[in-house]
This record gives structure tokens, sequence and C-alpha cells, in this order.
């Protein structure tokens, strides 16, 4: 048996953070990794991956420079799996290297095999040679990450009826497909498989997209998928699926629509990597979707064992679990940490990219707080002439009363990046003044800021 401080199981973004975390703090830690390399689902089946193939999509087809070139502009008259792939890899293998230059220089121990509790302070680690290590500490993060949920009525064959996971080993680009899910993955991977020129059909039993989104940004984004041909059946539920004679598969909805398509991608939610944990010979369970339940210091029911990232639940973004996973290791080797997890902003990256950061307009109105809003059309800046843009928005809300950020609401090219200038601004109790009285770079996207306050001013007015 070898001792520990702290014993990771999982090396994605929560487990690197609270790892390297833990080893600053001068304590001795080990990750436990079931994959060969480390980085977890995010580096090798999620965030990552996803994020790569949408900007290899992007520059090969050259759709962000159609706007200036026209709608026959195209980089490569014909864009390969192998082309896409290629990209993935390499990005993939750097990503892996900087993980691992990171865990060495900060002295984390990593071990490949897979991990299961002995009891509430021993982890068995079965090797890939088969033979058992037992590992003790004072301190465990859980933070195994999640996987696909695959319902038991769908004929999965991960050739034309597959998962998220499943898309990664896709050996050609299908003509059709059609994707169940309109969640973040399911939306996308449909905005961006759309680009290539893929008929795509998007199905999801709610009446909209994305809820908790600002409504606008949404009616946009749905706006710009429906212009370029994409096909949304919302408020319809799957019935069952069906393989067809001609090579196809077929999705019956319950409302009896009867859609064809080469590939059919599930995109309806994901479960907790747990049951491998024998999480009973500690005395915790997960629930029903194999997540793990834990308080505001990400401890469980076991205070000396913690959880973070995706496995816990809810935003189940990377960005979130990393600082989840240093919060965990703080507070478990009682380090003060400070932290603003009430204020982190979402990115979806789809084709076009989305971002927010605080409240949509909905919430607003449904809890009665007055507020104004100023807009700004990313197209209409200089920087968005020069690059051709043919949309996108920005919209900042704002308080009447002393005129506080009170959310930032984006839609268009780079609108992941573009946020932070929001949240900053939200984050320190910033007005709108903030945008009026302070010159910004010119020309830049960034400008729309100052634009959108400059609207906001004259409603005001």
């Amino acid at each position: 048996m070898e001792h520990y401080d702290f014993i990771v199981i999982g090396s994605g973004p929560a487990g690197q953070k609270g790892a390297i975390q833990a080893a600053k703090l001068g304590k001795k830690v080990v990750i436990i990794e079931r994959r060969a390399v480390v980085g977890g689902v995010s580096v090798h089946t999620g965030t990552i991956p996803s994020k790569t193939l949408r900007e290899a999509v992007l520059y090969l087809t050259g759709w962000d420079q159609r706007g200036l070139y026209g709608y026959g502009y195209r980089l490569k008259s014909k864009v390969t799996i192998e082309d896409l792939m290629q990209r993935m890899q390499i990005t993939l293998q750097h990503e892996i290297e900087v993980i691992q230059n990171q865990l060495i220089r900060n002295g984390v121990t990593v071990i490949e095999g897979l991990a299961s509790f002995k009891d509430p302070h021993c982890i068995r680690v079965t090797l890939p040679n088969g033979k058992p290590m037992v590992f003790e500490a004072e301190k465990i993060l859980i933070s195994t990450g999640t996987q696909p949920l695959r319902q038991r009525e769908i004929p999965y064959d991960d050739e034309r009826i597959i998962d998220s996971d499943g898309l990664l080993r896709l050996e050609q680009i299908p003509n059709s497909m059609i994707v169940v899910g309109g969640g973040v993955i399911g939306v996308e991977y449909a905005s961006i498989f759309s680009v290539l020129d893929v008929e795509v059909t998007l199905v999801d039993g709610r009446t909209t997209l994305l809820e908790f989104l600002d409504r606008e940004i949404v009616d946009e984004f749905i706006h710009e998928m429906r212009n370029r041909g994409m096909i949304l059946r919302l408020g319809e539920r799957l019935a069952r699926v069906e393989r067809s004679t001609k090579g196809q598969v077929v999705a019956v909805l319950e409302s009896g629509k009867r859609l064809r398509a080469d590939l059919v991608l599930f995109a309806a939610g994901r479960v907790g990597n747990t049951r491998s944990l024998k999480l009973k010979n500690c005395g915790l369970a997960a629930d029903g979707r194999h997540r793990i339940k834990v308080n505001k210091n990400f401890q469980t029911d076991l205070p000396h064992i913690y959880a973070a990232g995706d496995v816990i639940g809810f935003p189940s973004l990377a960005s979130t679990s990393m600082e989840q996973g240093r919060l965990a290791a703080c507070h478990a080797f009682n380090h003060p940490a400070t932290s603003q997890p009430a204020n982190f902003p979402f990115g979806i990256y789809g084709i076009p990219e989305m971002s927010m950061v605080g409240v949509p307009e909905q919430d607003l109105t449904e809890k009665k707080i007055p507020y104004e809003v100023g807009v700004a059309r990313l197209w209409e800046t200089a920087r968005g002439q020069i690059m051709g843009l043919e949309g996108g928005l920005l919209k900042i809300l704002f308080g009447l009363k002393e005129r506080r950020i009170l959310g930032v609401h984006i839609i268009g090219e780079g609108a992941a990046e573009l946020i932070h200038i929001g949240q900053a601004s939200l984050v320190l109790g910033g007005t709108l003044d903030y945008y009026l009285e302070n010159v910004f770079n010119y020309p830049t996207l960034a400008e729309a800021y100052k634009i959108a306050a400059l609207d906001a001013w004259n409603r005001l007015s």
C-alpha cells in the first residue's frame, strides 16, 4: 500500500487543477487515470475535439470568408474526414503534452489504471497488466467526468446510429444526418455539420433550444440555422429508430413523421462515470444519472472525499470544472480561497458562436426587475466590415435604478472571447457608464460594447 496526501481519480480539467493546487500546497499527490494518456473526457472526446473540429470546418470550407468573397468561395472544394482528423490529432497531441508537462513540473504522480474504492480511505487500482495496487490517502477527489447517455431502446451500431463519442470515429462525412437532442452538444455538432453542406435535421422534445440562454440570442441562432437549410423539429419526440434497406436510418417521431438520413447522432444527455468506482465500499451513492452530490465546498457525504467537474452535474463546463477542482483542493487542506462561481460565462461553440454572463432578459421580466437594453450589431462595426461579417449581435442588460450591468449576451464571431469584458464589468459592479466613458481600440469587435451602451443611452434619453 502506498500512502499519499491526495488521491485524484481522473485527469480531466477538475482533476488536473485539483492535483496541481494540492501539489503547490506541498502535498504528495497522485492522479489515477484509466486512459494511457492524461486529459480526460475534455481532451479526448469532449471540449477540445469538438472545438478543434469547429475551427477546422470554418477554415477548410472558407465559411468565415464568404461574406467577402461570396457563397461560392471554398478553400478546399471537398473536405474529407481525414482533413478534419489530421487537424484534431495535432491539437490533441499538443494539449496532452502541455498537461503532462504541467503535472511533471508540479511533482504530481500519474498512474494508469482503473480505480475503485476499497474502503473510505483506500483506492484499489487495476493496472493495464491486470495487477492490483492499493493507495491510501487522507483526502480523495473524484473527477471522473461523464459519458454519453445510451438509451436501451436505441439500436446503436457505432456506424450509422451513434453518440457524440462515435462522431469522432466517423470514416466519412455523411450526406445527411439527424441530431436528436437540442442541448449544447447537439446544437454545436448540428451547426458544424451544416457548414459542411450536410443536410441536418435537429429533433428535440422541447419547443425551443438552449432554454438558459437569452431568447433573442436563441431566436437569432434559429434564424441562421433555418436560413442555411437546417430543419428543426422542435416539440417532437422520437418514437423509435429503424434501419432502411437502402442503407439509411429512419427516425420515427411520435407524431408519425418519418425522417431519413445517412446518420443519426444522439446527443440527449450524459451520465457520470461512477459505475466502476464501487462507491458502496465507502458508503457513497450516485443519483439516477450516476452523478455525485456535493456541498458548497465540493465535499460528498463523507467530508474527506470531494467531487468536482462534470461528475457533479451543472454547469458541466471545462472552465468551471477547473475552478471546482482548485477550490476542492484548497478546502481539503485548509487553504483560504476566494472565487466568483455565480458569475461564470457560458460559451456555446456552434456556428455562429454564442456566449452569455449574468441573467437573460426573460428572467428579469419574470422577476419584475426594471431594466433597459442596449444593442449593437457586430457586422455594423468597422472591424466587422473588414472581416466580412454578415451577422452577430451584442446586447447589454442593465438596471434602471443605478444602471448596473445585469447581463451581457452575444452571438457571432468571437462571442466567447468578447464576453469577458462584460464579465469583468458585472463582477466588479460596473455600470453602463463604464462603456460610455472609456475608449475602445478601433477597429475592434469589442467596440460593440460602446455602440450598445450608446444605444442604451439613446433609449434612456
